[in-house]
């Protein structure tokens, strides 16, 4: 049924939450200033490190024992884990193999417990049988408390954070007085590794040595098919925010467009066929704004899985894509609707053109932006290798 007042709720929501995060933003950078603090360079994060695991002597990459504190959404074992595994043994604890946070109705009030004694329990085993060289983790406050990651402090083994989208969630929602974000966990990793560039001094101001470093992709998953590229421009990912309305435009144009994710007619693909859609597209479209937050953007994992997969990449221009793309002749950037459609059928109308900048974005996203790299540079920085 049509409801007339939904476009209404969505641009307050939308502003509310745009209000919310400036907040942040100017609070945290008032925090920063008032304590003279500074965001580390590398050789400071190297020599941190060091004064503080001086007896540990750097492995052979291939060598380490590394533990991997990661739930498999969807993408995590052949992008974490299998570019870890370039580097040791790889011991993966999943917690939803036996406490589901996402379905248990008790999680915060009884299953979250078990889980963390579990956890603790678990790497205290793991490091007994073999000592752990580095703990990895991809999580967050939603999971974790304070006390415990106090705990696996305690044992004294190298930890650090992955976290993804800082820009709406570093703190996320409050919950019994905890930050369902990175906030009140942040400062127990030996090292806080943030594909958002802004939330630094979010993690300076809560005593936490963090590092900014983008996603990346695995070339062994992500790579080019030689297949018929028969389909205008596709687009694979959720369908909620402005995205449909978009898909629209672009149909009403004339422009074969096809739309693969939860929420879309055709539904979501395995990894391999998403793959496949990027090499049978002549363009893939993205997004880079945040869900319900009107001009925000971060960096997006299909940013790099494109261009490896050797896709033509188009998608909302954010600032912190010139850092790791040259925008223009690696991969392409729109800001609105018009200027998409422009560009859309100028690409169709050059192949040879598109073709140049596809296997330009290839190149360099193979050449710089691997998970492995990325695992490269945070052992590197750690000591480690």
């Amino acid at each position: 049924m049509y409801d007339p007042t939904a476009t209404a709720r969505h641009q307050f929501r939308d502003w509310r939450n745009q209000k919310r995060l400036l907040n942040e933003l100017r609070v945290y950078h008032a925090q920063f200033e008032k304590g003279e603090l500074s965001i580390p360079t590398e050789e400071q994060i190297v020599q941190t490190l060091h004064s503080k695991y001086s007896h540990q002597t750097p492995k052979q990459k291939g060598n380490l024992n590394i533990v991997a504190i990661y739930h498999h959404y969807n993408w995590e074992n052949k992008s974490l884990g299998g570019s870890l595994e370039r580097f040791g043994r790889v011991r993966h604890y999943d917690w939803v193999d036996k406490y589901d946070h996402q379905r248990e109705k008790n999680w915060r009030k009884n299953i979250r417990k078990l889980m963390n004694e579990d956890l603790i329990q678990q790497i205290d085993t793991w490091n007994r049988e073999e000592p752990i060289d580095i703990l990895f983790t991809y999580i967050v406050g939603e999971l974790v408390t304070p006390k415990n990651m106090g705990k696996l402090r305690g044992v004294g083994i190298p930890m650090v954070s992955l976290a993804l989208n800082d820009k709406e969630s570093f703190i996320g929602k409050i919950r019994n007085g905890q930050a369902t974000g990175m906030r009140d966990i942040c400062r127990y990793f030996d090292l806080c590794w943030t594909s958002t560039k802004d939330a630094l001094e979010k993690y300076c101001v809560e005593g936490a040595l963090p590092v900014y470093l983008s996603e990346g992709a695995n070339p062994e998953i992500h790579k080019p098919y030689d297949v018929e590229r028969f389909i205008d421009i596709s687009f694979v990912g959720q369908c909620y925010g402005n995205r449909p309305a978009l898909i629209q435009v672009l149909k009403d144009h004339g422009i074969h467009v096809e739309a693969f994710g939860y929420g879309w007619p055709n539904g979501p693909l395995s990894t391999e066929d998403m793959v496949r859609m990027y090499s049978k597209s002549k363009i893939n479209l993205g997004f880079g704004g945040v869900a319900g937050h009107k001009d925000t953007y971060c960096l997006k994992g299909r940013d790099f899985e494109i261009p490896m997969s050797g896709g033509l990449y188009l998608t909302e221009y954010s600032p912190e894509l010139e850092g790791v793309f040259e925008i223009g002749k690696e991969m392409l950037t729109y800001r609105t609707f018009d200027e998409l459609v422009k560009k859309i059928q100028y690409l169709l109308d050059h192949p040879d053109e598109a073709e140049a900048i596809r296997q330009a974005g290839h190149r360099r996203a193979a050449s710089e932006h691997t998970w492995e790299m990325r695992f490269e540079k945070i052992f590197t920085l750690m000591g480690l290798i």
